[in-house]
Parts: C-alpha cells; sequence; structure tokens
C-alpha cells in the first residue's frame, strides 16, 4: 500500500492537508466532541459486528477499519493543535508500561 510513514510523517501529512484551509484546527474542546463523535461511530459499527445489534438493510455499509482511520485523523487534528508529537506521547506511555505496569499481567511463557 506503499512506503511506511513514521507518526510524525503522518503528523505532518494531516498538518499539510489542514493548513490549506483559512479554518485551520478545530480548538480542543470541538475536536474532543469530535472524537467522542467518531468514538461513537466506531462502537457502532463494533456492536454491528461483533454485538447483539445487526446493521439495518438500509444503513451505509461501513468497516471498523473506515471508523478507526476517521478516529486516528482527528486524534491527530487534536495533538497538532496542541503541539503534542504522538511518537514523544507514545514513547511516554510505553514507558510507563514498561516500567511501573511491568508486573500487571500474566506474561506467556517463552518456549
Amino acid at each position: 500500500m506503499g512506503q511506511q510513514k513514521t507518526l510524525r510523517d503522518i503528523q505532518t501529512e494531516v498538518d499539510t492537508y489542514i493548513g490549506q484551509f483559512k479554518e485551520g484546527y478545530f480548538s480542543p474542546l470541538a475536536l474532543t466532541a469530535r472524537m467522542t463523535e467518531e468514538l461513537g461511530e466506531l462502537a457502532r459499527e463494533v456492536n454491528h459486528y461483533y454485538g447483539e445489534k445487526p446493521k439495518k438493510s438500509s444503513e451505509k455499509e461501513k468497516t471498523i477499519e473506515e471508523e478507526l482511520g476517521d478516529m486516528l485523523f482527528v486524534m491527530i487534528c487534536f495533538a497538532n493543535s496542541l503541539n503534542i508529537d504522538l511518537q514523544e506521547a507514545h514513547d511516554l506511555v510505553m514507558h510507563k508500561f514498561n516500567t511501573r505496569d511491568k508486573d500487571r499481567w500474566t506474561k506467556i511463557e517463552e518456549k
């Protein structure tokens, strides 16, 4: 599907896209509302595929992949609007999981 992109590449790509519009990024509050909206759409798709609520025949076919992509786009917009480097944010979280939470879960035995 093309060459691999880093998180920084993706953030730059979104920033270039948003930068072509006078409106720029929405406010953090509006982006939080957008993330909530996208999360609801993702939850609806997950419920259709894995839950007890099948999709109506009149409903547009969407995929979990598409909804995750929408969620990711809004998260990147949110991070960009606050000058947060998602690669650094990821590294901070992984450090936390690998130190504070390192013994929280049962590890799979190595063979």
